[in-house]
């Protein structure tokens, strides 16, 4: 699985931003949107998951389980008040990808102590102060998340206000990508700055 560039999708997504991610080259795409019905992001999910699936990308889905097996997306991202992982493990089954927020390393212990084989991967921060999530918990910094991210069991991705500009310093503190919404999303061309955000990636 790779981790790389992880692209969250900002709420209420129009199709074609998915798409210009991943023409951009983006590894990984969340479907996240906490206001629309069910029925409407369950179509809208189906849709992506076959768009994804031309390109070879997972498709994850942010919080909603029903949407996720309904869809047949190819996983879930829960965050701490989303339910338990040991239970959502068991009613994705063994080959869905399963993500956890972490905001703490007293959660990461919590989460490292889970069966093996519950989690796939955690998503650390926030880095910094977002404006693409209300209410998120306080941001912990670069510092922190590296900390967070050599510790892991699990492959890390570095989630929250980071930026082109930071990703030698999110690869070299132990990180397995980063996960952005707005530096795709507020993008002039989204297809080009997921294209960026890949290259610098790899040269880092």
């Amino acid at each position: 699985m790779n981790l790389s560039v992880y692209f969250v999708t900002p709420h209420n997504p129009d199709d074609s931003l998915v798409l210009a991610a991943l023409k951009g080259g983006a590894s990984i795409i969340q479907l996240r949107d906490k206001t629309a019905p069910d029925e409407l992001l369950i179509e809208q999910a189906t849709r992506l998951n076959k768009i994804a699936q031309q390109y070879g990308i997972p498709l994850i889905i942010n919080d909603r389980l029903n949407v996720a097996l309904a869809s047949g997306a190819a996983g879930l991202h829960m965050g701490q008040s989303d339910g338990d992982p040991v239970a959502m493990r068991k009613a994705l089954g063994p080959d869905r990808i399963l993500g956890l927020s972490i905001e703490n390393e007293d959660q990461l212990a919590i989460a490292a102590a889970l069966p093996e084989g519950t989690l796939d991967y955690i998503g650390c921060g926030p880095v910094r102060a977002t404006l693409s999530k209300k209410n998120h918990a306080t941001p912990i910094g670069l510092e922190t998340m590296g900390r967070i991210a050599r510790a892991a069991p699990f492959p890390c991705v570095g989630i929250g206000g980071v930026k082109l500009a930071d990703i030698p310093r999110v690869k070299a503190e132990g990180c397995a990508g980063l996960a952005v919404v707005s530096a795709i999303a507020s993008a002039e061309d989204p297809e080009a700055a997921a294209r960026q955000l890949v290259e610098a990636w790899e040269a880092a």
